[in-house]
């Protein structure tokens, strides 16, 4: 047994103590005990506990792995998390007042993957526990929307059904304008009996995909973004909370007022094209051709836009060049969690006059914003926007002008 005092929290949100020892659930300041097993108290019990402690809500928090911040106050989880923006600037000499960080209300979580196991007497539908693969399965939650919690029942019958006993099934589940969406995957094949079996969940899903082969479409899934409405593939990315795709969409538009050319890089669906296009004609990018196939369909059917032009390119591997880039007044990029370093090496070339980073990771956001410093751009803001509540995870939108350029 040891006693330890919380120092600091990790970028997943354990404690850290001196050592380094690694303890879940725990604040800075606080006195713990607990076995140690390798550099980890895996469950620690709090002697002394932080002013900045609450209980947390949720019946399943101790087990469930979904959360690992619901014992601290959100005044606490909003002053870390524009801390971990702030520490990951600062690491590469970058310093800009931070706005308010905007957090999404509880159980507004609209995208989601629950797992699902086959069991002696049935069925188990939930999330995994903290570093484990064995499944809490759940009956509330804090984080996702009350219409997603309803399918429960319906995940545990497709689980007997489709589900072999040694496999997890993955349920990417996305509430949509017209319904809830379900994309399955690691389960049997989709033979006669399961296949005939399916279509019994109609009641519960909108459309059901097994691995990638529609099962069912009742209406097709679609998402008002900005004037359009898409219909999203199956399992597409999607922000995880209305509100915290709305934050993000407004920093996007202030950002680039009065751009008169956009182009928006790693645009997944249409986030922030389809509102653009509002006002500004929009060059799209993104390596997925189905994403692009549904921007270009809702932005055919949408009223009062400027062209959206698509281009299907893998940024990673061919970024966009300098010359390719010239012509825009303003680029947004919104890469995944690995940034985006290669492209952002062209567009600081390129001199283009705002870049607007949008990040869902602080740390290869601060290296990427690094390279548009050296290059001469201002960074003139930064938005943190929390729609992962209770989680680790932070997002952000940053502006960067060239000085000459920026009024």
């Amino acid at each position: 047994m040891a006693e330890v005092t919380i120092q600091r929290l990790g970028h997943h949100g354990d404690g850290i103590a001196e050592g380094p020892v690694y303890a879940p659930l725990t604040l800075p300041g606080e006195v713990v005990a607990g076995d140690v097993s390798g550099d980890r108290i895996p469950s620690p019990s709090v002697i002394t506990p932080s002013p900045d402690r609450v209980k947390a809500p949720c019946p399943h928090y101790k087990s469930c792995g979904g959360c690992s911040l619901m014992h601290a106050s959100d005044a606490f989880v909003a002053a870390w998390k524009s801390d971990v923006i702030t520490n990951a600037l600062e690491a590469h000499d970058l310093a800009t007042p931070l706005r308010p960080i905007l957090t999404s209300p509880p159980r507004t979580r609209r995208r989601a993957t629950l797992a699902g196991t086959r069991t002696k007497k049935g069925a188990l539908v939930g999330f995994h526990a903290r570093k484990s693969d064995t499944i809490v399965p759940i009956r509330d939650c804090f984080v996702l929307h009350p219409s997603l919690l309803e399918t429960l029942p319906a995940l545990e019958q497709i689980t007997r059904i489709g589900a072999s006993r040694s496999a997890t099934l993955a349920f990417a589940l996305t509430l949509t304008d017209t319904g809830i969406d379900c994309r399955v995957t690691g389960g049997k094949p989709l033979d006669g009996p399961v296949r005939a079996a399916l279509p019994t969940f109609a009641h519960a899903f909108i459309r059901l995909t097994w691995d990638d082969e529609p099962v069912f479409i009742e209406t097709p899934p679609t998402l008002s973004i900005g004037p359009a409405r898409v219909s999203p593939p199956p399992g597409a990315f999607l922000q995880a909370t209305a509100e915290g795709e709305a934050a993000l969409q407004a920093a996007v538009m202030e950002a680039t007022q009065g751009a008169k050319s956009v182009a928006d890089l790693f645009c997944g669906l249409g986030t922030f094209a389809l509102p653009l296009a509002r006002t500004a004609p929009v060059h799209a990018v993104e390596g997925a051709p189905d994403l692009l196939a549904a921007l270009t369909q809702a932005a055919n059917h949408a009223i009062g836009l400027k062209p959206i032009t698509t281009e299907a390119r893998d940024l990673f591997r061919r970024p966009l060049l300098p010359d390719e880039l010239a012509g825009f007044d303003a680029i947004v990029i919104d890469p995944p969690r690995a940034g985006a370093e290669a492209q952002t090496r062209q567009i600081a070339r390129a001199r283009v006059p705002t870049v607007v980073a949008v990040s869902c990771n602080p740390v290869t956001f601060a290296r990427d914003a690094a390279i548009l410093k050296q290059a001469g751009y201002a960074l003139q803001w930064v938005q943190p926007v929390d729609q992962f509540r209770w989680s680790p995870h932070v997002e952000l939108a940053a502006k960067f002008t060239l000085p000459h350029i920026h009024t």
